[in-house]
């Protein structure tokens, strides 16, 4: 099994304010089916914010670095066996959110 990061940018998600409890709830849907199939690990939404970057010298400062304005809005992570299995999730994240998803292979760590 893989684990892949499915994301979106905060921004990206545009639809009337009255439209959010339908998104939300699409969105809860696919949890629970991703939960049902095993492939949920984790996720969740993030306040829109800039991130606090911590550097090894311990310096502490806002984030992002300022020639990038995207921050991201969400994310989920699931393990599943296949490429197209981790589309066929990011499609029904970016249906429901009503925002494309971006999906990422995470690196395998035989420690964790």
């Amino acid at each position: 099994m893989t684990r892949y990061l499915i994301s979106f940018d905060d921004g990206t998600m545009n639809f009337p304010d009255e439209d959010l409890p339908a998104v939300a709830h699409a969105a809860h849907e696919v949890l629970a089916r991703a939960k049902a199939a095993g492939v949920w690990v984790t996720g969740g939404g993030l306040h829109s914010q800039r991130a606090i970057i911590a550097s090894p010298d311990g310096a502490v400062s806002e984030g992002p670095f300022p020639e990038t304005k995207a921050v991201i809005g969400g994310f989920s992570v699931i393990d599943v066996a296949t490429r197209d299995e981790a589309i066929y999730w990011a499609t029904e994240t970016a249906r429901a959110c009503r925002c494309p998803q971006e999906i990422r292979e995470l690196m395998d760590d035989p420690e964790v």
